[in-house]
């Protein structure tokens, strides 16, 4: 199409410029110059042609002129950029000395004045130095005085002034006009602040300008929700809280164990057990299942036998493993208790499973290894190395207890472990 356009383009001219050619042919015109005893004559074709090579050969002359005083400009906006760059890259690399040197030397150029500051304000912040991060925005926001905001109030929160940061976005927010990140850095700051109502009227512009993908704006709303569902005052409120969330809100795994757990502190066990069975139904999750076991009330052995129903589809399950051995703990029964925390342990050590078979070893009145699995509990949370236990058992017998359980799929093909 480009080709046709530029043949067509082509055609035109060439026929304009042989018409043109019959008409100053026919009367070129005249032009006389007479200045001083200077006499001149010409055509009118001449004298433009005169006239565009004496301006063509003036500008040249005046760029020539100019150069030597342009290229100091050219090398400071040169130098000025690779600085930039490099300040970026030290700032990305963690050398954030580095990083705020080159940037500010940066800054020195009016055209990257406003991005070179900011990054030498989140490069000094990052280093702890808060009081030059706040200088620096101040002679950024003259140059982008949206972004310079956004970064002040992180800059305060980081610096443990929530407050002072969500009065800083509280303005701009109610006149609609906070970017998408000042949007995002209001949720965390009213969060950090107790401000739950702020930071829940906050969610539906950040979702709607984009500035988070799903999962991450899903993480941030369900950590919100569940700070709201705490918040909670009493069972009636919360109730009410919990019936006005869209029911999409109501399936995350998050809000339904802070749900169930403040629901359970109100003494509304039946309605937090209800959430939870109904959410393990729709989808399996390991943090609904911890909920399960831990929640109090009186029907532990009917929430046993359940659970262990699930052990059908889910044998390898370290997290039900922990749920079954946290329950035959609080029922007392004790060898029961230590074969799925065993295992548990087994699958996926963690300082919860050993604080439980701690409890199951307790129990039976055997100090020395619940010590240790206290023990194994505190160096699991910390990081350290765990100190196996003891053998109770004839050394010289093999353990053929198994640990993982083969699963199959419906054509009876065995499921490799993630």
């Amino acid at each position: 199409m480009r080709l046709w356009y530029g043949i067509g383009l082509l055609v035109v001219a060439a026929a304009l410029a042989a018409f043109g050619w019959h008409w100053v042919a026919e009367d070129p015109g005249y032009v006389l110059l007479r200045l001083r005893g200077w006499r001149v004559e010409t055509t009118v074709v001449a004298a433009l042609v005169i006239l565009l090579l004496a301006w063509a050969l003036l500008t040249v002359l005046w760029r020539l002129a100019r150069w030597p005083f342009g290229a100091f400009s050219r090398r400071h906006r040169r130098l000025s950029q690779q600085r930039l760059g490099a300040g970026l890259i030290a700032l990305m690399e963690g050398r954030h000395g580095d990083a705020e040197r080159d940037l500010n030397r940066a800054s020195r150029l009016d055209s990257l004045r406003g991005p070179a500051l900011l990054a030498s304000a989140e490069a000094a912040s990052r280093r702890g130095e808060h009081g030059r991060a706040l200088e620096a925005l101040d002679q950024a926001a003259q140059s982008a005085p949206q972004a310079a905001r956004v970064l002040r109030a992180r800059v305060l929160r980081r610096e443990g002034k929530p407050a002072e940061a969500l009065a800083l976005l509280v303005p701009e927010a109610d006149k609609g006009t906070l970017t998408p990140g000042g949007w995002r850095e209001l949720v965390q700051a009213a969060m950090a602040n107790g401000d739950i109502r702020r930071a829940r009227e906050a969610l539906a512009p950040l979702q709607k300008s984009g500035a988070l993908g799903n999962r991450a704006y899903a993480a941030l709303e369900a950590q919100v929700l569940a700070a709201t569902i705490q918040a909670a005052a009493d069972g009636a409120s919360l109730n009410t809280l919990w019936s006005q969330l869209p029911k999409t809100q109501r399936r995350v795994p998050a809000v339904i164990d802070a749900y169930a757990r403040r629901a359970a502190a109100f003494g509304l066990t039946l309605p937090a057990m209800d959430e939870v069975e109904s959410a393990l139904r729709r989808e399996w999750s390991p943090l609904l299942i911890e909920t399960y076991g831990t929640l109090a009330g009186d029907d532990v052995e009917a929430r046993l036998r359940r659970a262990e129903g699930w052990l059908d589809a889910h044998p390898n399950d370290a997290h039900l493993l922990l749920t079954l051995g946290r329950m035959c703990v609080r029922l007392k029964l004790w060898g029961k208790a230590r074969q799925y925390l065993q295992r548990s342990l087994a699958l996926a050590p963690g300082s919860a499973a050993w604080e439980a078979l701690g409890d199951a070893f307790a129990g039976q009145g055997d100090t020395e290894q619940a010590q240790r699995c206290y023990r194994n509990a505190l160096a699991s949370a910390r990081g350290d190395a765990v100190v196996p236990l003891a053998q109770t058992a004839n050394p010289g017998q093999p353990d053929t207890q198994p640990i993982a359980i083969e699963e199959r799929d419906v054509h009876g093909v065995p499921r490799l472990r993630e």
